[in-house]
């Protein structure tokens, strides 16, 4: 239990410590790094945290299937952020959180998107992924992909219009059908 973060006490000043943290990295020259996957990001505060980060040098990337309020790519403020909408076939509601932590790498797992009635009105947790191989492995198939993805995803512009991402690699990356072709071939766990 105490390594929960527990919403409304201490899931939205634990998240804005880590935004902090990277911030600090980054302006004493150090990489700072966050990637955050969830259905919303409307908190002003956290939002608020991200712009001075992203200006600190942090580079930030979120991957946010529906409404944002933060603008990316805004020059003096938001440049080091990028945002994007993956859709595809299955109606994800999974919401991962990676800090780099000066190579520490600390990610969450959670209940609660990054919005007000998160932080404050519910009872929402967020809890942390201690064990190595577990860490690789949410990292591997819940973030990696949907940064990759290059068929079903939207990158939010400076203007808060979403594009079809295009991207000058070669090849197709569908994050959920290389999901689904890792998952056929898995050979399953020992019992």
């Amino acid at each position: 239990l105490k390594h929960l973060w527990r919403a409304p006490f201490t899931l939205h000043s634990n998240i804005l410590a880590c935004i902090q943290a990277e911030t600090e990295a980054a302006k004493a020259g150090r990489k700072g790094q966050v990637i955050a996957k969830m259905n919303s990001l409307l908190e002003p505060e956290i939002i608020e945290a991200l712009y001075e980060a992203s200006q600190a040098g942090v580079e930030i990337d979120l991957i946010v299937r529906g409404v944002c309020a933060l603008r990316p790519g805004v020059k003096g403020m938001s440049e080091n952020i990028r945002v994007r909408s993956v859709i595809g076939r299955f109606l994800e509601h999974h919401r991962i959180f990676y800090f780099l932590a000066d190579g520490a790498e600390k990610l969450y797992l959670s209940s609660a998107d990054w919005m007000e009635r998160n932080f404050f009105r519910r009872i929402e947790v967020a809890f942390p992924i201690l064990d190595k191989k577990l860490k690789q492995r949410v990292i591997k198939e819940g973030l990696r992909p949907y940064l990759a993805d290059n068929c079903q995803a939207w990158q939010m512009e400076s203007d808060g219009q979403y594009r079809p991402l295009r991207t000058k690699r070669t090849g197709r990356t569908c994050a959920q059908e290389a999901l689904l072709a890792d998952m056929a071939t898995a050979v399953p766990a020992p019992t």
